[in-house]
This record gives structure tokens, sequence and C-alpha cells, in this order.
């Protein structure tokens, strides 16, 4: 939640152990994506000598417009297709992954980042393939 915060996310909400969020932009979610992974390895680097478990967090990306929906507590939530394939996306992740869309990895194109592209793959409900690239967020 700091994370987001500090990179303009909202939170839309949590479903079991996991976060929807929506960024204004492609840039500020794949900062916030690169610094939870980071901050995670640097919580992990010291937990092996306190008898803990590493924590490891699969993250997906896409970018579009999602069906926006407020309801009577004030809340909101996010629907449609823009939606659906970043959860897909997000459940194609291994632990300590950023997957992103295409269109993410073409928003972001000169900011920065480093990708490597995945292939195409077909995303359950969806007609046509989406190509798929890896963040590569370790120094």
């Amino acid at each position: 939640r700091e994370c987001l915060r500090a990179h303009g996310g909202s939170e839309v909400k949590t479903m079991g152990d996991g976060f929807m969020a929506s960024f204004g932009s492609a840039t500020k979610a794949l900062e916030c994506a690169v610094a939870i992974q980071r901050a995670f390895a640097a919580r992990n680097a010291g937990v092996g000598a306190q008898g803990l478990a590493p924590i490891r967090v699969r993250i997906g990306l896409n970018a579009g417009e999602p069906i926006a929906e407020d309801d009577p507590d004030g809340r909101g939530d996010l629907f449609g297709t823009a939606v659906i394939r970043a959860a897909r996306i997000a459940a194609m992740a291994q632990g300590g992954e950023i997957l992103v869309a295409n269109v993410v990895r073409e928003l972001a194109e000169g900011k920065g980042f480093m990708f490597g592209d995945r292939g195409e793959v077909a995303l359950r409900g969806f007609d046509d393939p989406v190509r798929v690239f890896e963040v590569r967020w370790t120094p």
C-alpha cells in the first residue's frame, strides 16, 4: 500500500491475498511494480537467518479502459476486458515476476524499463493471443 501511494496508484479491492490497483499511467504502474518486487527481495534477503519463509509475489499489468462501477458504500470497482486480461497475465507469472501485456511495454517505451519477450499466449476467454513481456527489475 505504501508503494501504491508513492507511485500514484489506487487500491481498487483485495481478493484473498491479491490486490487490484489502478494507475493513471503505465509508467507509474511499472515503477510501482518494480518497487514492490525490490521491497520483497530486500525483505527476503534477511529472512533465512530468522527462520522465516520468503514471500514472493507475482504481478501482471495491462492497460485499457475498464468499466468503472460505484456501489452505494462509496467503494468503486473495475470490470471489463482490460481487467480480466490483467488478471490472466498475473496468473501466468511466477513468484518474483512482473509480466505485462504488449500495450504496457509500448506505452512505457523509452522510459528506461527492460523487457524480455515471452511470446504470444492464448488467454482463457479471449479469441486473440496477447504478446507478453517480462519486466527485468533486478539490477
